[in-house]
């Protein structure tokens, strides 16, 4: 072998020496640390009790009906608005009448039982059927739950008046003999605004 091959060897092998040696005596400090997070969402659990509110038979116009249910939030996170949706069928036994029942039952509510004479508010079944929940909460569940601080908190209940009355008109109501209406109450209630945490 040649003496410059012999040098260009050693050169070769001495870099190749340096770079290990220099490679693994190369050292730092160091250290690590997690962190974790877990976000559990609440739950909104609206439930009616009973959930027959009414059920009453041989009605005559003039009649009244004072009805109470429990509205239960059994979630964990308050209900501040409820809407309230209205539909129902009616009946005719005799196929005589083309009036519809819902426009002569009328609905009192009211904040307590005590206050039959002052309902908050009152309309037929038939012009709640057609309502928007924000006519309804305006004129409703915002008073109901003023009383109450605002929300139906999580883990309570709040009793709600209900008289039904069957408006005597002063006139011929003989078409309604026999008539029959099932009524179907909706309640959808919706969480607050959020907060910062």
């Amino acid at each position: 072998m040649s003496l410059k091959k012999k040098l260009g060897l050693g050169v070769a092998s001495a870099a190749l020496g340096l770079s290990l040696v220099g490679g693994g005596t190369y050292a730092y400090f160091s250290d690590t640390a997690e962190a974790s997070a877990t976000f559990a969402a609440g739950t909104l659990d609206l439930s009616v009790d009973p959930t027959t509110i009414i059920n009453v038979a041989n009605i005559k116009p003039g009649d009244t009906m004072l009805r109470s249910f429990d509205l239960v939030n059994g979630g964990t996170l308050d209900i501040a608005t409820i809407d309230l949706m209205t539909d129902y069928t009616i009946t005719d036994a005799n196929g005589n009448n083309n009036d519809d029942l819902g426009k002569h039952i009328r609905v009192n509510f009211l904040i307590n039982g005590d206050k039959l004479d002052a309902p908050i508010w009152s309309t037929t079944l038939f012009q709640l059927k057609g309502m928007s929940p924000d006519v309804i909460e305006g004129n409703f569940w915002s008073q109901f739950f003023a009383e109450r601080g605002g929300n139906l908190a999580a883990g309570t209940r709040d009793k709600l008046y209900v008289q039904y009355e069957f408006v005597d008109n002063g006139q011929d109501q003989n078409r309604f003999q026999g008539d029959s209406l099932q009524l179907k109450w909706t309640f959808n209630g919706m969480q607050g605004d959020g907060t910062a945490r």
